[in-house]
């Protein structure tokens, strides 16, 4: 009977270790990342010195000694993916981890993708500010950070096309609002002044560019049948800013623009220059190849390194350790690469919420319930036939 008690005790507190497994999986209901787990249970050794598993035959000496609980095993099936607008939130949609590295240069790993810039500009998780590694060029880990990317430098203009009709008719046209951006990113209005030279050659005009009053570049284009000539549709000048060097600017009137008559009315205007000013970085994120993606205010985008992901071979080579994150017990079974076919895409925007399954945690909690109170009921039973046993000596 004294087997009994401790039989039944074991039961207690295996099912007690089941239960707190139960309840960590219920309270992480809503943690990003998180993976559920199951604890293992096994019956303990027999009388006989066999193994529950053993077929060596019937035995009538063979009585088992009670429960015993083993590891607890992480269940990796994939949680929902839940959008949250934040450019920074992201989640792998496939096998794949995010990689960490903490206050102590120890190596994590997590799903859950909820990450911020710090004060120095290094991606960082916002639980715990573990730095999120990206990946080199040469393949290497680094820190993704935004040094030297919170400006976009200026780029002068070198080309400027245009669109509409010039009237073959007119004689002279004025074509203004021309926007030309110097080396430094300062805004230069130029302004083109055509002169039909029909006389001379039929189609072709005469063009001055203009700085305020100041002829800076003259050049010819040339039209037949109303669309321009590809050897005459372009001419470049060398344009000197005030105050800069000298830049080349080609002005290309090969795409949309067709010279018919219309009168004195001419609809030719300036459809794009290649130069931008100098820009501050107004939105980061992630592209779905885990590139970093910078968007600056002057309407430039910028790629950065792409975020490394890892992968593992086997579930005994993964432990929790907590915040989310697991550690690599077996560093040989991980293998880390960029975000692709055998780690997964990443999802900007969105976070992965846990996969705990609550019907089916409330069904192991039934179940261990009834375990436990079998156990007890056990266990109150030996020690009522005790009880019992030491009465009878008395008497």
């Amino acid at each position: 009977m004294l087997d009994s008690i401790f039989i039944g005790m074991s039961g207690l507190m295996g099912y007690s270790r089941g239960l707190r497994v139960i309840a960590n999986n219920t309270a992480n209901l809503n943690t990003p990342g998180f993976k559920g787990s199951a604890l293992q249970f096994a019956d303990m050794f027999y009388s006989n010195g066999s193994y529950s598993g053993n077929a060596s035959g019937f035995s009538r000496n063979q009585v088992g000694y009670g429960l015993n609980t083993y590891s607890t095993t992480l269940n990796f099936r994939p949680g929902e993916l839940r959008q949250t607008g934040n450019a920074l939130d992201l989640a792998v949609d496939g096998q794949g981890l995010f990689v960490l590295r903490n206050a102590s240069g120890q190596t994590r790993y997590t799903r859950d993708g909820q990450f911020q810039f710090n004060g120095d500009g290094v991606l960082v998780n916002r639980s715990d500010g573990s730095t999120v590694m990206g990946l080199s060029t040469d393949g290497k880990l680094q820190e993704i950070g935004l040094a030297g990317l919170r400006t976009n430098a200026a780029a002068a203009t070198s080309s400027i096309s245009f669109s509409g009709n010039l009237s073959s008719t007119s004689t002279e046209q004025l074509v203004s609002g021309i926007t030309v951006i110097d080396a430094a990113g300062g805004s230069h209005e130029l302004t083109l002044t055509f002169t039909n030279d029909s006389e001379t050659a039929a189609g072709s005009w005469k063009v001055s560019v203009m700085d305020g009053a100041t002829v800076v570049g003259t050049g010819a284009v040339v039209f037949v049948d109303g669309k321009p000539v590809t050897a005459n549709g372009k001419f470049s000048i060398s344009y000197k800013p005030a105050g800069q060097a000298a830049q080349a600017l080609e002005f290309d009137f090969t795409g949309d623009v067709t010279s018919f008559a219309s009168g004195d009315l001419s609809t030719l205007t300036m459809a794009k220059q290649n130069g931008y000013a100098a820009g501050g970085l107004t939105d980061a994120g992630f592209d779905a190849t885990g590139a970093l993606s910078l968007t600056y205010s002057n309407g430039q985008s910028v790629k950065g390194p792409r975020i490394a992901l890892a992968r593992f071979d086997s579930l005994d080579a993964v432990a929790s350790t907590g915040d989310n994150a697991f550690e690599a017990v077996d560093a040989s079974a991980w293998h880390v690469g960029p975000p692709g076919d055998a780690f997964g895409a990443v999802r900007s925007g969105s976070v992965e919420i846990s996969n705990v399954d609550l019907s089916q945690e409330f069904s192991d909690l039934v179940i261990m319930q009834r375990g436990y109170q079998a156990s007890s009921q056990i266990v109150s039973t030996a020690n009522d036939m005790l009880q019992e046993l030491f009465a009878m000596k008395s008497k």
